[in-house]
């Protein structure tokens, strides 16, 4: 006994003798001993820095400007490591909790409307796809939104599948009239006349004569009228407004407008690009040096064959994506193989990760010809399903999970995925999963 006294005493005495980097680093081992580890359909996380205040921030102080939200270069290393890399943990909490929201839209159209809240701050990025949708993301949000506010709102661009939710109709309540904003950062550039897009733009001005604060991607990128390219929404994150060239010039490609965002939460990035073509994406990648490997991916343009490329996917090489649209709806191409997310979408990020998730799917489509002569599944908006469903994404500071309200199967493993149709005397399979792609339990 008093051996062990001794031994007790004279630990105390060396603690209260050392400098505060000795305590400090036995107690963070400690502690980190300790780390505590729970799996979801996708499990993993990071440790971070953290930011302390709620307030809006300049990216020249910000730890997420696009010269330093990269916690390493995705390109020095392997799959292998990069899983070890972002399966650490964090032993204290040194950002809020936060979660991520891909919409269902209560229509068999594409469209996107991501729903985010990061803290106590609730976000909408785009508010598609017809205005019928209203109401159904008004009643999703009213979920977790107690104070009828959206701190910040991002419309990425002016087609009506992204923007036609803000407005709504005589039978429809839009987003702004259901909700008070504080911020919209929206499109510098358009090439639409739409009565939509106009309608928008309409109901945005009558809010900002409400006091809301209006700023344009461009406005974000040269911090002009208040505007800055990096918000703290809470504890350790950011929404970072990424540059590229369509900022300051028109594309003629409506797409190639879209505000681009990087949420960071410490070291865990989502990469949020509207319906960026190929052309934007390269200059993303060329104007973002630094950008991260990223745990979740929006799908670019809903799946389609000219977004999602390689220049982008090899240097965010997501973990994760989910994809907003009705798989196999005939809306924009009656080409199978180019109906959303089309075949050539799904070769490209097969090569980066299996967790592909999906909103909603046709359940029902015919035959039908098209203009050269080909059979393709035609369907109609009314014939939708859940696929995955709303697919939420949950980020804490030692957990990381991906469910989908329907359903957790992986795109590559739905019953729509692997159907088989008959089309000119030959049996096809809707989509198929390249021979090289990742395959994980």
């Amino acid at each position: 006994m008093k051996k062990r006294y001794l031994c007790l005493s004279l630990i105390c005495l060396l603690l209260t003798s050392c400098d505060k980097p000795l305590i400090d680093f036995l107690s963070k081992n400690s502690l980190n001993s300790s780390s505590n580890y729970s799996s979801g359909v996708n499990s993993s996380s990071s440790s971070s820095d953290s930011n302390n205040d709620s307030s809006e921030v300049d990216s020249s102080s910000s730890s997420s400007d696009s010269s330093s939200y990269s916690s390493y270069d995705s390109k020095s290393e392997d799959s292998s490591s990069i899983d070890s890399h972002v399966s650490s943990f964090s032993s204290t909490k040194e950002y809020d909790d936060l979660s991520i929201h891909f919409l269902e839209l209560g229509n068999g159209y594409a469209g996107d409307s991501v729903y985010i809240k990061a803290g106590d701050k609730d976000i909408l990025i785009d508010a598609g796809s017809r205005e019928n949708s209203a109401p159904v993301i008004t009643k999703y949000i009213n979920t977790y939104c107690t104070d009828k506010k959206l701190e910040y709102v991002i419309a990425t661009h002016a087609h009506q599948d992204h923007i036609a939710g803000f407005v709504g109709n005589d039978k429809n309540k839009g987003i702004f009239d259901s909700f008070d904003v504080d911020v919209i950062i929206d499109y510098a550039y358009k090439n639409t006349t739409s009565q939509i897009s106009q309608n928008y733009e309409s109901k945005r001005d009558a809010k900002v004569q409400k006091g809301t604060k209006h700023y344009t991607a461009k406005d974000c990128m040269n911090k002009t009228n208040g505007a800055s390219t990096s918000f703290e929404l809470a504890k350790g994150i950011t929404l970072n407004i990424l540059d590229q060239k369509y900022y300051y010039q028109k594309s003629s490609d409506e797409n190639n407008h879209s505000v681009c965002t990087l949420l960071s939460q410490g070291n865990n990035h989502f990469l949020f690009t509207g319906d960026l073509e190929e052309d934007g994406e390269k200059s993303l990648v060329e104007k973002n040096p630094s950008l991260p490997h990223v745990k979740v991916f929006k799908g670019g343009h809903h799946g389609s064959k000219t977004s999602s490329n390689e220049a982008l996917l090899s240097k965010i090489t997501p973990e994760v994506v989910c994809v907003c649209t009705c798989a196999g709806t005939d809306e924009y191409s009656k080409n199978r193989e180019n109906q959303f997310p089309t075949q050539a979408f799904i070769d490209r990020v097969a090569k980066y990760t299996d967790k592909v998730y999906v909103t909603s799917q046709a359940y029902s489509w015919q035959t039908m010809l098209n203009e050269d002569g080909e059979l393709y599944p035609s369907t109609t908006e009314s014939q939708y399903k859940p696929m995955n469903g709303n697919i939420v994404v949950t980020s804490t500071y030692n957990n990381f999970e991906v469910h989908g309200s329907n359903n957790d199967t992986k795109l590559k493993d739905t019953e729509w995925f692997n159907s088989t149709l008959t089309l000119n005397g030959k049996s096809v399979k809707m989509r198929t999963w390249p021979s090289d792609g990742v395959n994980t339990n």
